[in-house]
């Protein structure tokens, strides 16, 4: 068995393996209550919407970017690759800065004697997971638009009929699905979220009423039954983004010019692409003043925070490179299947049943910081092969008879040939998955005892304590950390990187 079919074995069987154990434990005959009716009803209810408002408002963005060149185009683009990277624990401190009772918008509400917006429940929900998937959106509908060849539009001009309907409606046809596909996904799965900004009888996922069976009632049985009903919804959602999720058209391919647009209104795309860009800054910067208004508030229990979610950080990092690089390399049908599965999973859902597993012979206070950077790196693996795989096809073509012919194979060859040219997304990959990792409230909100917090832990439990300006403070702790382990991962990717 070669290193890459065993390093997909073992992450198969670490993601199904605390699926079976769920569904193991799980009292079926008991059936969910009227309460776990409504959480999965609201669990849907909120994927779909936040889906179709993300994707819905990205298509007039990346429309105006495609069509659009102008000073500070390509920062922008970049900037739409931000929310991806930041922890979603200050995203939503972000969102009720600017958009909560307290925020900006309702204090302008205010000065004209209207009301002050309404942040939890719904429509906060909402709110937030547009917040941090309308830029994926805009990114993955912008790569349609930039797939149309620029002759195609030549002619449609030429001919005098409609860009839009005879170009860019079928290209739409078949990006749009894919997109809402993987926001949907990405929202069925979202905890922090709802734990922030949703809580209620009206606005609890299938995750939350997990967090509340083991974080409080300790029904285990219960939350077996919930997570294995979070398990079928990921499971199908992600069967679904498969099926929807097709390659573009044969004969697509044009001499890749790029051309001028002419049709829209330039006033217009301006307008969308500055509200766009609004939307994102806005919540960003409430962060960073209120975190600098805050620093002189940050309690010490932030430091030891930081200090464990940097380890936790890095323990996933290496983990997740040590297993998706040998997939990478491998590219069968087996490590195809296992660098798909773990977008099926949630973190609450892994965390479950690897409690479950180790329960009898494990303390969940022990499990706490191990648990969560196992997660974490499962979770970052379908990323990371993404990042690795091409590179890795590339470096097999570019030298794989080279070094078949000089007799290289195994350690010699990865070691000469294969990890110089892999360096620089070896470093991204490393860089993306500790970023990630750095801010997951996840597993840790389940098991976390007394001095195991991490930093995202202990910022949301500043923010139920009222603390805004500490919990702010130790969001831009947060951020900084994050993004300083991505850059110095990164940089080392690309010193001495092979091309």
């Amino acid at each position: 068995m070669t290193l890459g079919r065993a390093a997909a074995l073992l992450v198969l069987g670490l993601v199904l393996g605390p699926v079976v154990a769920v569904a193991w434990r799980a009292e079926v005959g008991s059936g969910l209550g009227r309460a776990d009716l409504s959480a999965l009803r609201f669990t849907l209810w909120q994927a779909v919407l936040s889906a179709l408002v993300s994707v819905a408002l990205a298509v007039p963005v990346a429309r105006a970017l495609a069509r659009r060149s102008f000073p500070g185009r390509g920062a922008l683009i970049t900037l739409l690759g931000a929310p991806f990277l930041l922890p979603v624990v200050v995203a939503a401190l972000g969102i009720v800065a600017v958009f909560g009772r307290s925020g900006w918008i309702s204090a302008g509400l205010g000065a004209l004697g209207l009301p002050p917006l309404s942040i939890y429940g719904l429509q906060g929900v909402v709110l937030a997971h547009v917040f941090l998937n309308l830029p994926l959106a805009t990114r993955m509908i912008l790569q349609g638009w930039g797939r149309i060849p620029a002759e195609r539009l030549r002619l449609a001009a030429t001919l005098g009929v409609p860009i839009w309907r005879v170009v860019e409606w079928p290209m739409l046809a078949r990006v749009l699905p894919g997109a809402f596909a993987v926001v949907f996904v990405l929202c069925l799965s979202s905890f922090a979220v709802a734990l922030i900004l949703g809580g209620g009888p009206r606005a609890t996922t299938v995750e939350l009423a997990i967090y509340q069976a083991v974080r409080f009632d300790f029904d285990l049985s219960r939350a077996a039954l919930l997570a294995g009903v979070q398990a079928a919804l990921g499971i199908t959602a992600a069967l679904v983004l498969w099926k929807v999720s097709v390659p573009p058209p044969a004969g697509a391919a044009g001499l890749d010019r790029r051309v001028e647009r002419w049709d829209g209104s330039r006033l217009l795309d301006g307008v969308v692409i500055g509200l766009a860009a609004a939307f994102l800054v806005l919540p960003l910067s409430a962060v960073v003043f209120a975190g600098l208004m805050g620093i002189g508030e940050l309690p010490p229990a932030v430091w030891p925070a930081l200090g464990r979610s940097v380890v936790v950080a890095l323990f996933s990092a290496v983990l997740c490179l040590a297993l998706s690089l040998p997939i990478a390399l491998e590219q069968g049908r087996i490590s195809t299947m296992a660098s798909l599965v773990p977008l099926s999973a949630s973190a609450l859902v892994l965390g479950v049943g690897l409690f479950l597993m180790l329960r009898p012979w494990v303390g969940a206070g022990a499990l706490a910081l191990p648990v969560t950077a196992l997660v974490d790196a499962l979770l970052a693996l379908p990323f990371a092969v993404r990042v690795l795989a091409p590179a890795a096809a590339e470096v097999e073509a570019g030298f794989g008879r080279l070094s078949a012919s000089l007799g290289l194979t195994g350690w010699a060859r990865l070691r000469i040939v294969t990890l110089p040219r892999l360096r620089a997304p070896l470093g991204f990959a490393a860089g993306l998955s500790a970023a990630l990792s750095m801010g997951d409230l996840g597993v840790i909100a389940l098991f976390a005892g007394q001095g195991q917090e991490t930093l995202p832990l202990t910022m949301y439990r500043l923010m139920g304590a009222y603390r805004t300006d500490a919990a702010a403070a130790a969001g831009l702790v947060l951020i900084g950390a994050a993004l300083a382990l991505f850059w110095a991962f990164d940089k080392w990717g690309r010193r001495g990187a092979v091309l």
